[in-house]
């Protein structure tokens, strides 16, 4: 027959726990000593420094750099206020320019460093193991995927044929013929764009006190010429296609719809429906029927195609065809807002024989013009 007078005390014992854990939790956020980012870090690099190479410090300070950047444009003055999903929200603004093993290093490098920062009282107790990493699997260990040139052209082809001048057509044309980021197309109003100009481009401008910021903040700012023949089709756009609306904050969007300035998750499925194979003409490279492919019948499901990309995999195909063409870095880095660090290890998808006959092109240009 079961005691049932041993039952109480430990109930009452679990309620003492917890009572005890929850006053130690508000007792442990009570005694968090206010400290900014850029201090924070400076503290963390001093006392790696004891410990570790240079080479380690200089990779800590450029990974977590980016994270103080990003705390800025958040006005994260204290990190005292950060939680996890302000943690999650960097990751996702961060992965735009990472492929999936870059991410897994950018975070897990994070994470080392919000674990420091508990040890000063500078964050939440147990906040570190919030911080989520992305899983490599087997040869993960490479480029992100890449929409090459031909790929690009062949689905602009098809959109100036059957879809001329529509807001999905304006907003492959201007990823594809710019390279630019899917935040900075999502924020150009229609006074960005100047044909008129001498040089016909798209400005771009950081707006964050209209949601509408880019990636590297004021410095990202800067025009990016496009085409005469882009210029026809958004000027068509312009005139016979795009919906006389203005946004939340009496913009008026380049990019819109009826309900006013097309957001980034529409652009991502723009990208994700019209980078399927089968839609613009061509064979299913995975053996599929299109008539009895989910990813080919259903708009939802089209990111599930394995041909379909995000719009940075564009980014990606338009600064290599760049680089395959011979452009200079510091060219490729004005334009496209990135360092030429940057491009070197997360873009630059040549071989080092395409490296080496390009170099040799140049050389032999250079020596040539210089009568050697």
């Amino acid at each position: 027959m079961t005691d049932r007078t041993n039952r109480t005390p430990k109930v009452k014992d679990e309620r003492d726990t917890e009572e005890l854990l929850r006053e130690f939790l508000e007792s442990s956020e009570s005694d968090l000593e206010s400290i900014q980012p850029e201090r924070a870090l400076e503290l963390y690099l001093e006392d790696k420094a004891r410990e570790c190479q240079q080479a380690t410090i200089r990779s800590h300070r450029s990974r977590l750099g980016f994270f103080v950047d990003w705390c800025d444009e958040q006005n994260t003055e204290n990190l005292n206020d950060l939680s996890a999903r302000d943690i999650h929200e960097f990751r996702v603004w961060r992965r735009e320019d990472l492929n999936v093993t870059s991410e897994k290093t950018q975070m897990d490098t994070l994470r080392v460093f919000i674990e420091w920062c508990e040890t000063i009282d500078a964050v939440q107790q147990g906040l570190f193991k919030k911080i989520k990493s992305p899983v490599i699997p087997d040869g993960g260990n490479v480029r992100e995927t890449t929409l090459t040139t031909d790929r690009a052209n062949e689905i602009l082809d098809y959109l100036e044929r059957y879809e001329y001048a529509t807001v999905e057509h304006v907003t492959l044309l201007i990823l594809v013929e710019t390279g630019m980021r899917m935040g900075g197309a999502h924020g150009l109003d229609v006074d960005d764009y100047r044909r008129d100009d001498e040089h016909p481009h798209l400005q771009l401008h950081h707006r964050p006190d209209t949601d509408t910021s880019l990636k590297n903040g004021p410095k990202g700012e800067r025009p990016v010429s496009i085409s005469s023949d882009a210029c026809d089709i958004i000027d068509d756009y312009l005139e016979n296609r795009r919906p006389d609306v203005i946004d939340d904050h009496s913009r008026e969007p380049l990019l819109a719809s009826s309900q006013g300035r097309i957001t980034k998750s529409t652009i991502r499925k723009y990208v994700y429906k019209w980078s399927r194979p089968c839609v613009v003409g061509l064979e299913c490279p995975h053996d599929q029927d299109p008539d009895e492919c989910d990813a080919a019948n259903e708009i939802d499901q089209a990111s599930k195609c394995p041909s379909s990309v995000t719009p940075h995999p564009i980014r990606r195909g338009y600064i290599t065809r760049l680089l395959k063409a011979g452009v200079s870095m510091e060219v490729i880095s004005d334009r496209c807002n990135v360092s030429p660090v940057v491009i070197d290890e997360h873009y630059d998808v040549r071989s080092e024989d395409e490296k080496m006959q390009q170099r040799q092109e140049v050389l032999r240009e250079a020596l040539d013009e210089t009568g050697d």
